[in-house]
């Protein structure tokens, strides 16, 4: 895997590349680990990678660079994502993915700040992610630092009672140095999450809480590309991107299936999965 240097990349076929070898850098894992979940963390790839690649400023080999912008993945349980975005950037050697879910691994099945750099904060008790990510962007301001920072919440985490109380506080404070996404995929674990626990409409409810909200397709690099730059250049309140995906996304037997939530590949559906990757 040809590592990502630090540095905003714009190309959309260059990205859409990279998303595609993080998908496959994923099943890999959790084929090895023979646990995690699968569907989320494919669904939530394309923006993750956008944001890091496309508009994050990191240095992998200075984690702690004061000035870097910061990354929430608030729906913990899809690390294998963000561990594969990390070896991508650097932040360790890609070899170390394997590793997943083993004893004494710093690839642990959700993330841990307290053992591997690139973490910046553990999660993985879902609601609270959005309330960090608030307290460091304010963090930020009082400080004058004009770095940004991103949370990825998953749509199931949004019956999360904090979720909204975090909302409400980002809007109060004026931070718009902080952009959420909802990785809308419609599915949580114990099934449709329209049946578990209703949650539309959902960008009624962001902009009533005063949230800037943007909804786009997020499968769509270009749409998503647009909406990180139209994050940034929104002032005076922050921003919530509403991503429209299918869990399981990039493999067509995983899509839109429940089951593959918390389920990792066998080692012949991980066969499949990267012929079709690799044909995509």
């Amino acid at each position: 895997m040809e590592l990502v240097t630090e540095g905003k990349i714009t190309d959309i076929k260059t990205l859409e590349n990279i998303a595609r070898e993080v998908r496959i850098n994923i099943l890999k894992m959790l084929t090895a680990a023979g646990s995690g979940h699968t569907g989320g963390s494919l669904s939530a790839a394309d923006v993750a990678v956008a944001i890091y690649f496309s508009k994050m400023k990191f240095n992998s080999k200075d984690p702690q660079w004061k000035e870097r912008d910061r990354f929430i993945l608030s729906k913990g349980h899809a690390v294998p994502l963000l561990y594969a975005i990390l070896a991508n950037a650097g932040y360790f050697s890609p070899e170390m993915l394997i590793t997943l879910r083993k004893m004494d691994s710093p690839l642990q099945g959700h993330p841990c700040c307290a053992i591997l750099q690139g973490i910046e904060i553990s999660t993985g008790s879902l609601g609270q992610g959005l309330s960090v990510a608030n307290g460091m962007a304010l963090g930020l301001k009082l400080d004058k630092i004009p770095s940004r920072v991103y949370c990825i919440m998953g749509d199931g985490e949004i019956q999360e009672g904090q979720i909204w109380e975090a909302a409400m506080t980002a809007a109060h404070y004026g931070l718009d140095n902080v952009c959420g996404v909802v990785d809308n995929n419609g599915l949580q674990i114990d099934g449709p999450v329209e049946k578990v626990m209703g949650i539309a409409p959902i960008n009624a409810k962001w902009a009533a809480f005063g949230w800037h909200v943007i909804e786009i397709d997020g499968h769509n690099m270009k749409e998503i590309l647009n909406a990180l730059n139209e994050a940034e250049n929104t002032k005076g309140k922050p921003t919530v991107i509403v991503a429209h995906t299918v869990k399981g996304k990039g493999v067509s037997f995983f899509e839109n299936k429940v089951e593959y939530h918390g389920i990792a590949p066998t080692q012949n559906e991980l066969d499949r999965a990267i012929k079709e990757l690799s044909n995509g």
